[in-house]
């Protein structure tokens, strides 16, 4: 054991085939053995015990927002958040943030607004954009790690929606870089004939702000999205699916080897339509979370591997966005704050369902991991960055706003008892996180494509 830098032991460690009692020897930073725990003399390890040492959560849909809209969300605040929550690598939507991140010099101001800032390591998606395929080649070649479309308006002016001739114009360029396409998977059409049959009903009710996004614009979507992947060859990743009556299309379609992925998120898994309050505006995203029948398909969809993951979609907003105080459904933010709570929501809900600690870790380690590429994060094992998180699925705790990281405390999930309390967050060896504490701050790295 000469020249040491660290070893962490517990009985239940994550391993890519297992869990068991192990010891994980790290140098600089990367897990350079995995040992039975009897090789290990007491004095040179730090004991975890029974509690549960995984793979860092890898989370591939975060909203920071910083430069320009850094009051909603900056990346000291966030990426505080996600030490918090066991995160240990996180990708950041190139929406929200002024300039967009759909230039390549767009990205360079990124990069500088969070130099010094961060507490994880932060990787970059590129925006799609009507007009800016001559920008794609340049921005993967600067590092980002794919690139996110809206085929709705996304809420921001900096960042338009595309039509599907814009994707026939991008799609080919993405194909020959053999680079991912994110899609907000929702169709206008629908929405808007949706809406107008709404017409003045009451704003405040949330059943208003659902019946106005149907699940038919997402299923339409979807197959829009499906039959390109399958034209150009494209790999195509839905995000936040929220409509379990596109999964049967979505395993067609995997199970034809058409290229399509597909990540949900937490609220759409453990929140239901008939749960949410009139005027209770911290629950409202877009697509909406639907009713708890539909909740259950997402569930089936994870059983039988037609939804790959679980990413959070952390977008917080300043309460007065959220009008907070109105309760106005069809004029509020859309966007749930949740980075800091990714794995005990998922770990409650799942393990009512007979789901176990390995499938938790599959969805929100190892195949967001794989989604970006980020070939030393999402397991532990030998030459992997030493990122890890001790958690014990059996303590409970309560969401309390004020022990919460993220910019904005407006979360939909407060007040809720939830099972699974992170001890403490280790970055490439280094603890970033322990009970409250951050006693190696700002210890994070920007992850670059081609480079992480």
């Amino acid at each position: 054991m000469s020249g040491l830098e660290c070893v962490i032991r517990s009985n239940r460690v994550v391993l890519p085939n297992s869990i068991r009692p192990a010891a994980i020897v790290i140098r600089d930073g990367v897990i350079a053995e995995i040992l039975d725990p009897k090789r290990v003399a007491s004095a040179e390890a730090l004991d975890f015990e029974d509690s549960v040492v995984m793979p860092g959560i890898v989370d591939t849909h975060v909203h920071i927002n910083e430069p320009g809209r850094t009051e909603w969300e900056g990346f000291e605040t966030a990426t505080m958040a996600a030490a918090a929550g066991g995160v240990t690598s996180l990708i950041e939507m190139p929406l929200n943030s002024i300039p967009a991140t759909t230039t390549a010099e767009a990205f360079r101001q990124k990069l500088a607004a969070g130099q010094g800032k961060l507490f994880v390591d932060v990787g970059f998606w590129g925006g799609v954009v009507p007009g800016n395929c001559p920008e794609l080649l340049k921005l993967y070649k600067e590092g980002v790690f794919g690139f996110k479309c809206f085929l709705v308006p996304s809420g921001v002016p900096e960042f338009e929606a595309v039509s599907e001739s814009d994707l026939r114009l991008a799609l080919p360029e993405l194909a020959r870089l053999d680079a991912v396409l994110l899609a907000h998977a929702e169709l206008p059409g629908p929405i808007e004939d949706a809406t107008r049959r709404i017409g003045g009903k009451n704003s405040r009710s949330y059943s208003t702000w659902l019946q106005s996004h149907p699940s038919v614009a997402e299923d339409q979507a979807i197959q829009l999205l499906i039959r390109l992947s399958q034209e150009y060859k494209t790999r195509v990743h839905i995000v936040h699916l929220s409509s379990g009556a596109a999964a049967p299309m979505i395993h067609a379609a995997k199970s034809s080897g058409i290229k399509v992925s597909v990540e949900t998120c937490p609220h759409y898994l453990t929140i239901a339509a008939e749960e949410i309050p009139d005027g209770a505006t911290q629950f409202k995203c877009a697509p909406p979370i639907r009713e708890a029948a539909n909740q259950e398909r997402l569930w089936d969809a994870l059983r039988d591997g037609t939804i790959d993951f679980v990413a959070t979609d952390h977008s917080p907003a300043p309460p007065q966005t959220k009008c907070a105080e109105t309760g106005d459904y069809m004029r509020a933010w859309g966007g749930i704050a949740s980075l800091q709570l990714s794995l005990p929501l998922l770990w409650t809900s799942a393990h009512k369902r007979g789901f176990g600690i390995d499938d938790v870790a599959n969805w929100l380690c190892r195949e967001p991991a794989k989604l970006a590429g980020l070939s030393r994060k999402g397991e532990i094992a030998q030459g992997r960055d030493a990122d890890l998180v001790v958690w014990n699925p059996d303590q409970s705790f309560q969401v309390q706003p004020e022990k919460m990281f993220f910019r904005h405390k407006l979360t939909p999930y407060s007040g809720r008892t939830l099972f699974g309390v992170v001890q403490s967050t280790f970055l490439r060896g280094k603890e970033i996180y322990t009970s409250g504490n951050f006693p190696n701050s700002r210890s994070g790295r920007v992850l670059l494509q081609g480079q992480a």
